[in-house]
């Protein structure tokens, strides 16, 4: 897709995303449901930044999603900010914690790096449960402030977090055109090849594990608003990581359209699950098809179409 054509179409999501909360004719659970399927575009572009692009595997979605999610709460709670900065706040945060987790474990590789990023998730919870300010254990129940423009807060919810998806693919599909993501490709196929050539390896690994945090940041600032309540068991659930390594996995992580398509068809099909039959069953419908698309497809949905059309 040339330059032109994605701005384009990313002009068209954002006045249909801001512009669909407005019209007061569409069924309230429309925007509930396409809330976290938003999200999870946000999650999966996030994760293939350093995932996909780089091929560090990262099991650590929950520990940066819920630091954003609790940084948003602090911010509310201590100084009443308003969403926005809520926001900028989780993905400043998150984005630091990410560096620092970087630093700590980016000369791990494999297994070691992806055993070390889910020992995040645990210290990140195990550190809020003893944060009585922001609940602790029990939670927090929050008042959401009233809003003017929109019928609703979801609905508001819902057009900043289709603004949230298309900034964050703008950032993806930058640093996959860009020298950094040339760099971050000629590590993840050989690091020692890629360091050899002067590709300065540790610095570009530092920056996607930064952007990446960040961003994983700013989609969970917005999610105690979202529920009305924070509570650590939900907000450093490992289904985040799930849903944003099965996005990536499903829609094909060597682009940055894969984890959008990826995410908006797990996302979808795990809503309709939900409502048609349970909510327990969102693991199988994701487990059935990374089976699936690893067998069948194991550069995902992209992939597929890449390697039908240029035949």
């Amino acid at each position: 897709m040339s330059g032109r054509n994605f701005w384009i179409g990313a002009v068209a999501v954002l006045v249909l995303g801001v512009g669909l909360p407005l019209a007061p004719i569409v069924n309230e659970y429309f925007f509930y449901a396409g809330y976290m399927v938003l999200t999870f575009v946000v999650l999966a572009t996030a994760w293939n930044i350093l995932g996909g692009y780089a091929g560090y595997v990262n099991f650590g979605p929950p520990a940066f999603f819920g630091v954003g999610a609790y940084a948003a709460v602090l911010l509310f709670k201590w100084l009443q900010a308003p969403l926005l900065l809520q926001i900028a706040g989780g993905a400043a945060i998150a984005g630091l914690l990410g560096f620092g987790v970087g630093l700590l474990t980016l000369r791990l590789r494999g297994i070691f790096f992806a055993i070390a990023t889910v020992a995040v998730v645990f210290i990140m919870e195990t550190l809020m449960i003893n944060w009585r300010y922001v609940g602790g254990a029990t939670g927090l129940q929050l008042l959401r402030p009233p809003v003017e423009l929109f019928d609703s807060y979801t609905r508001m919810l819902f057009a900043v977090m289709a603004v949230l998806s298309v900034a964050a693919v703008s950032i993806a599909r930058y640093i996959q055109v860009s020298w950094i993501g040339r760099g971050l490709r000629a590590l993840r196929d050989s690091e020692e090849a890629a360091e050899s050539s002067g590709v300065p390896t540790l610095k570009l690994k530092l920056f996607a594990c930064t952007v990446s945090g960040a961003l994983m940041g700013a989609a969970g600032a917005p999610m105690p608003m979202y529920l009305s309540f924070i509570e650590p068991a939900s907000t450093f659930n490992l289904s985040y990581t799930i849903g944003a390594l099965g996005s990536a996995i499903i829609g094909g992580m060597s682009h940055w359209l894969g984890p959008i398509v990826g995410a908006i068809l797990l996302g979808t099909l795990q809503q309709v699950v939900t409502v048609t039959i349970s909510s327990e069953m969102n693991v199988l419908v994701v487990g059935v098809l990374l089976v699936l698309f690893v067998i069948a497809a194991p550069e995902g949905i992209v992939g597929l179409f890449k390697r039908i059309f240029h035949q």
